[in-house]
């Protein structure tokens, strides 16, 4: 087994390597004076299972094309197999073609990984589920659910209700709302433009108790905003928030300092930022990760760490 790092998310390269005991392999990663990414391997990985960790988070484009040549270099330098490791996938939002002349770049960056070299993908909480059927290749899609329950059960908190902020997170707040015996409501949305988002109504009792926002991404936090701000009205009793991919702007960390947030829970799928005053608790999926990494090299089901 061979673990390399892109320059996306090396902090976490970094857990997980020290999780299985190996070492991060030695990468130099360039950029020439125009731009141009240059990358070279500096161990031998020829025969090796290489797994090659690197979220495409911002700024997308210079780290999925990192990842496409880290790729290709451990594809000519003769590697056994190639794992891409993107804990978080970028450009999952365009799945479909839901106006005319637009492209679906979803499926464009799954023909790119796999024209590449890449052998299978690891990933974790994808916006859609149907992306795992852009790929000609295996795909192990996990769920950082695991992590964050954890950490919901260890607050202790009674009387709770899982809130999906639209209804396309309605799926995952009631595998939420199942695994913690809670109620379920949601949140309905309507999109002014890729900014901001009204929210109309609730679905479902929240008033006086602990609410639970649960998504998979956030990076203007216009819906969580908006969800929490009509759930307040509604008379919910505390609103915490979780989420997988913490992408927060600058603006979006204004919006949940003004909100009725007490607790944003996130996981260190990608790289952290500084939260000037709104509430923060990162979780890492750095073990769940080493933990399905070192059962694709043993060619062992990662099914059980779905379990909660």
């Amino acid at each position: 087994m061979k673990i390399l790092s892109g320059t996306a998310h090396v902090r976490l390269a970094e857990r997980i390597a020290a999780y299985l005991g190996e070492p991060l392999v030695g990468v130099d990663i360039r950029r020439f004076p125009d731009g141009e990414i240059f990358v070279k391997i500096l161990e031998n990985i020829r025969g090796r299972d290489v797994f090659i960790v690197q979220p495409t988070c911002p700024p997308p484009n210079e780290h999925l094309m990192e990842l496409l040549i880290m790729i290709d270099a451990a594809r000519r330098a003769s590697a056994a197999r190639i794992t891409a490791v993107i804990p978080y996938f970028g450009y999952a939002r365009q799945d479909r073609k839901d106006q005319p002349r637009v492209p679906i770049t979803a499926k464009l960056v799954a023909n790119l990984i796999v024209a590449a070299g890449a052998d299978r993908l690891l990933t974790l909480d994808l916006h859609s589920q149907q992306i795992q059927g852009f790929f000609d290749i295996p795909v192990d899609h996990l769920t950082a659910v695991p992590v964050i329950v954890k950490r919901l059960r260890a607050m202790g908190l009674t009387d709770m209700v899982v809130v999906a902020p639209d209804t396309g997170g309605v799926k995952a707040a009631y595998a939420y709302s199942q695994i913690l015996g809670c109620g379920l409501a949601i949140a309905a949305k309507q999109r002014r433009n890729a900014r901001e988002v009204e929210s109309i109504d609730v679905v479902g009792d929240v008033k006086g108790r602990n609410v639970i926002l649960v998504d998979d991404l956030v990076t203007t936090a216009g819906t969580l905003c908006g969800a929490a701000q009509l759930l307040q009205e509604h008379g919910a009793g505390t609103i915490r928030a979780a989420v997988t991919h913490c992408l927060v702007t600058d603006e979006g960390v204004e919006r949940l300092r003004r909100s009725p947030i007490q607790e944003l829970i996130v996981t260190d799928s990608v790289p952290g930022r500084d939260w000037a005053g709104v509430q923060v608790c990162v979780e890492s999926v750095a073990e769940l990760l080493a933990e399905a990494i070192l059962r694709i090299h043993n060619n062992q089901s990662v099914t059980s760490l779905f379990q909660v």
